[in-house]
């Protein structure tokens, strides 16, 4: 058949459904399993108690009851390739032939695969961060001047061949050229990886060839950086590629999606190209854009109307005029999430301790699949034919207008009384001072990040106290005794600065989240933050309310078994609200300050308690960076406005720590330094200490402990190996200002690696502090 653009015709020589537009659907699913399913499987091939050819069925059944769930939903396109056993920009690096030669040697290819995840004991694994404003981490691919690239299609097929056994038309979901560059990382002295686009275009060539050859109708090529201003030529660079994409003679019908925002003028660009379907967010993105591009007229366009990355319901009445604004732009519609459901959690029917009203107001996956068919079939057949869903819904949405809970007078009196004193400290040099008097900590004091291993004892423990096997007090016994473990481990192995090693919490953000008014934990409601990492995070509804203290006697237990300093350890205002479901009635802004007070209220016992070194953690400070540069800077500054009001309540003499991980730091390196935290821990092990450079570039004069310990690896750093990455810190770094600590927090690591680890940390630390002068 023939396909008509602006530009060009392009003849296709795929199955009759080739180009042939669909109604309803979805750019991607969960992987992990209900039941993280995956996780347990992919963790017992690690450990070995699981074969290779039962990791794979585990794998199959999970795709399986993916693509069968979608189908019964109606969905007439259906993604597959949205599987990963680990990250599926990992994926497309094997897919394309880009994995580091320095991987070659591991003959197996899961092995390989994971190995470029995880590492080995000799192998450095690929860099990890986030993936654009979510709380995903993905793994950073690295192309250098030995970077061949090649086509390994096995997976795609594979997967499209499992779907089509089912009798399902599967559409494969590829992460396109342009994003795959702009997210990977050049070394070994080579040029910017967008200079290859030629070079990997020609794969994806073979690979439309192949997909072809398959019988494939279409292929979704996502492309989510065209929503950023990743570069000024982006739109330019989107029209080329895929004018020369869209010229392919054998190919399927190509489906470029774009998600997290608006692709402003990229989308004009794309629809200039021969491409026969274009994907856009319409919750984060704007209608008013779309309908002003002609080009769309001879278009499929996706329209992602339910929200794929929060929870909250689609008011379905809004969701339909917004479709019906739609309609006449393109040649023809379709229905679908905004982005892949990856985001959220599989389907509320496993939480049963929701009252009413919220279980109301909430929509994870499968509910989101429902909400897609029902606009599906109301834009086909009229709101009339969908009427009971649409009441339902205008119900449900109503009773968070009537319910007292997201409203709370006092909460917002406190907010609007306070003022600029309440968000500022004595300069900083005044501060360190104070500190230094009352800690005497020597040069490059070693410390850890936070959380200790969760040992199987503590989850059996935690297990028990749900299940009423054991008591609070019993648990709390056992807790007090991981804590007094923990101190007397961190004594023996010489650490200057202690913790409690967080035994009691189940998460940095849920554990504050279960003791704050205003937000409610899901017993279910995981969501794959990297690898077979899960999180469930908690659901801000409400304002917020502290009620009591939350960490005070935990720390204070501690302090009590050692006579070297314990930190208290807190989660930040920025950090509880982006590893949230956050509400989408208010401003993020004014969620980050009420959650900003009752940390501050937390900071504020502690040193009444007489803990003098309290962490305030903003790991996500970047991950809720907006896309675009015009957002960015008022983003900064109600956020470095909130942790200030979090942590300024306490006297000068107390130390604030603050700790950020596993994300490009560049774009807000300015802000770290406006937090004013009198010590900042930061990632930088496997990114050889160049936040540094960065930190000294924009003035930064304040305590940091660049981490010398890559936590999310299980290899040992020997003692040369941090020996050598603190001397290259000392280059950047006085050692008046420089602290010796892992990248992150401990939890995820086995007891003998922490130890093992430790130790070198601390041999290294000594070695080098003998060599400095102060």
């Amino acid at each position: 058949m023939s396909i008509n653009s602006a530009d060009t015709t392009v003849s296709t020589t795929a199955s009759d459904q080739v180009g042939r537009p669909f109604t309803a659907t979805v750019p991607g699913t969960p992987r992990i399993g209900p039941r993280r399913e995956l996780k347990r499987a992919i963790e017992g091939y690690w450990a070995g108690r699981v074969s290779a050819a039962e990791l794979e069925q585990t794998a199959a059944g999970l795709r399986r009851d993916t693509v069968e769930q979608l189908a019964a939903a109606g969905f007439d396109s259906i993604p597959v390739n949205t599987f990963s056993y680990y990250d599926q920009v990992l994926d497309t690096a094997v897919l394309l032939g880009a994995l580091p030669r320095r991987f070659d040697g591991i003959a197996d290819p899961l092995d390989r695969y994971f190995a470029a995840a995880r590492g080995t004991a000799d192998i450095a694994p690929l860099e990890m961060t986030k993936w654009f404003d979510t709380n995903y981490h993905y793994l950073v691919p690295e192309i250098g001047g030995d970077t061949t690239f090649g086509l390994h299609p096995d997976k795609v097929l594979g997967e499209i061949a499992e779907a089509r056994a089912r009798g399902v038309d599967a559409r494969p979901v590829i992460i396109g050229p342009i994003t795959f560059l702009a997210l990977a990382k050049a070394v070994d002295g080579a040029p910017a990886p967008l200079t290859r686009i030629d070079d990997l275009l020609g794969v994806y060539e073979q690979l439309f060839a192949q997909l072809a050859q398959a019988g494939v109708a279409w292929v979704q090529i996502d492309e989510p950086v065209l929503v950023t201003d990743y570069a000024e030529d982006l739109p330019a660079l989107a029209n080329s590629v895929y004018l020369r994409l869209g010229a392919v003679t054998e190919r399927p019908a190509l489906f470029v999606n774009t998600y997290f925002g608006d692709p402003g003028a990229s989308l004009a660009a794309l629809a200039r190209t021969p491409v026969e379907a274009i994907g856009v967010d319409l919750v984060e993105g704007s209608v008013d854009s779309v309908v002003v591009v002609p080009e769309l007229a001879d278009k499929l366009l996706v329209a992602g109307v339910v929200d794929g990355r929060n929870i909250w319901r689609t008011d379905l009445d809004k969701a339909l005029a917004t479709l019906g604004t739609l309609l006449g732009s393109a040649r023809a519609l379709a229905v679908s999430t905004s982005c892949s459901t990856l985001h959220v959690p599989y389907t509320l029917d496993a939480e049963d301790e929701l009252d009413d009203n919220l279980r109301g107001w909430l929509a994870f996956a499968a509910q989101k699949y429902d909400e897609v068919g029902v606009l599906a079939r109301a834009l086909r057949n009229g709101r009339e034919s969908e009427r009971e869903a649409f009441e339902a819904s205008a119900a449900a949405l109503a009773t968070r207008t009537s319910d007292p809970r997201p409203h709370v007078p006092a909460v917002r009196a406190r907010l609007a009384a306070v003022t600029d004193t309440d968000i500022t400290r004595m300069p900083a040099a005044e501060r360190i001072a104070a500190q230094n008097s009352q800690l005497g900590l020597p040069p490059l004091p070693t410390t850890t990040i936070g959380s200790y291993p969760q040992t199987s004892a503590i989850r059996l423990a935690r297990a028990a106290l749900r299940s009423g096997e054991i008591d609070e007090s019993e648990y709390e016994r056992r807790m007090r005794a991981e804590i007094a473990d923990v101190v007397a481990l961190q004594e023996k192995l010489g650490l200057d600065v202690l913790v409690h090693g967080e035994p009691e919490r189940n998460d940095m953000v849920q554990y504050f989240a279960e003791q704050l008014d205003g937000f409610f934990a899901t017993a279910n409601g995981w969501v794959q933050s990297y690898g077979t990492r899960c999180v469930r995070p908690p659901i801000l509804y409400g304002d917020v309310v502290r009620t009591q203290p939350m960490t005070v006697d935990w720390i204070t237990f501690a302090q009590s078994l050692t006579n070297k300093p314990v930190k208290g350890m807190l989660t930040g205002p920025v950090t509880i609200l982006a590893w949230s479901f956050v509400r989408d009635d208010q401003p993020l802004s004014e969620s980050a300050d009420q959650i900003a007070l009752a940390i501050r209220d937390e900071t504020v016992d502690l040193e009444k308690a007489g803990i003098t070194i309290i962490q305030v953690d903003e790991p996500a400070l970047r991950e809720l960076l907006p896309l675009r540069d015009a957002d960015k800077q008022r983003y900064l500054d109600w956020a470095v406005r909130a942790f200030r009001l979090s942590t300024s309540g306490v006297a000068d003499s107390s130390q604030i720590h603050t700790h950020l991980c596993y994300s490009e730091f560049g774009e807000v390196i300015g802000a770290i330094a406006d937090l004013d935290a009198d010590v900042t821990s930061i990632e930088a092990a496997r990114s050889a200490m160049e936040i540094l450079d960065d930190l000294n570039a924009v003035g930064f004069s304040n305590g940091v402990g660049p981490g010398v310990y890559d936590i999310h690896s299980p290899r040992v750093p020997g003692t040369a190996e941090i020996e050598r990455s603190l001397r290259a810190a000392l280059k950047a770094v006085g050692p008046q200002r420089l602290w010796v600590n892992p990248d992150c927090g401990l939890k995820t690591r086995t007891p003998g690696e922490v130890i093992a680890s430790l130790t070198n940390l601390v041999t290294a630390a000594t070695t080098v502090r003998a060599d400095v002068e102060v």
